[in-house]
């Protein structure tokens, strides 16, 4: 008998055992091996010809017939008629292999990984475990956010991923219309950053350039870098800053305290006059509030 590391001794049994556990997981691994090249070879087959010609005696088969030529006959070459032809026979064993491993048609059109059916994922070339796998990865809070995102799964294959990129369709978020949940879901945005892009966009009357979105407070360009080629902007309603009455005026970022030089502004000017270059050479607005004004849709006076 054997001894174990603190010099017990191994009883005869329990190394028979462990020796019967290594066979039997040996033995099941060689079976799985064995029961896997099994099915790539009967499905092989499936690409290799298997009919068998039979040729009759009626179709002339060891005999001479009228078409012959005298030539073949005295060759002792018979020409056989119109053979007939059969399919190979199979087990109902490998009928079932074949069915089960049969190629699959596919089809290539534009589609939303995050959104498509697990019939449209089969009818992209996904197995159904596949698409149901991929339809598990969504239903647990998973999101591709970009192609490449897809292409990371691990049920899609390379080869797979470069016949559907080109059709691979995920629409960006409109930080125009985004609501707090879509604005979460981008990468780098918690629930504080997404009511803050929410709230900051009323205070905007809509965004008018992407980059409006760095004016919230900690939102630096590292964060708008990881996230700029996920989102666009639909334009916004014109802000009317040349008719809204001074409380108004004070709710918006780059006015604020300034509504009511604003007002005056306005008021001693004439509607040709109202530019918000205008606005910051009369000092009403400072150089950096007025660049970022110009940029906003605004409406005419």
């Amino acid at each position: 008998m054997g001894k174990d590391k603190e010099g017990k001794k191994v009883s005869a049994s329990f190394a028979t055992g462990v020796v019967a556990l290594v066979f039997l997981a040996v033995g099941y691994q060689t079976a799985l091996f064995i029961h896997s090249a099994a099915v790539v070879h009967i499905a092989a087959g499936r690409d290799t010809p298997d009919t068998v010609f039979i040729y009759s005696n009626e179709a002339g088969f060891g005999r001479a017939n009228a078409h012959q030529s005298p030539e073949n006959m005295a060759d002792g070459l018979w020409q056989a008629q119109a053979p007939a032809r059969k399919r190979g026979h199979h087990t109902a064993t490998a009928e079932a292999v074949r069915k089960n491993t049969a190629t699959r048609s596919y089809e290539s059109f534009p589609f939303d990984p995050n959104t498509a059916s697990i019939e449209d994922l089969m009818r992209l070339g996904f197995s159904q475990k596949q698409a149901e796998s991929i339809d598990r990865y969504r239903q647990k809070g998973g999101r591709f956010r970009r192609k490449e995102d897809f292409a990371k799964s691990y049920v899609v294959a390379d080869s797979v991923y470069q016949r559907l990129e080109p059709f691979i369709n995920i629409p960006k978020t409109d930080i125009n219309t985004a609501d707090s949940a879509a604005f979460d879901a981008l990468p780098g945005i918690g629930p504080w950053f997404a009511a803050k892009m929410v709230s900051y966009r009323a205070e905007l009357h809509g965004y008018s350039y992407p980059e409006q979105l760095m004016d919230i407070y900690r939102f630096d360009q590292e964060k708008f870098d990881a996230l700029k080629d996920l989102i666009e902007v639909s334009p916004p309603e014109p802000y009317p800053l040349w008719t809204l009455p001074e409380d108004s005026l004070r709710k918006h970022p780059y006015i604020r305290s300034r509504a009511h030089g604003v007002v005056l502004f306005r008021q001693n000017n004439p509607p040709e006059a109202l530019t918000v270059d205008a606005l910051a050479h009369a000092g009403v607005l400072p150089p950096d509030l007025a660049s970022k004004l110009t940029r906003c849709a605004l409406a005419s006076p």
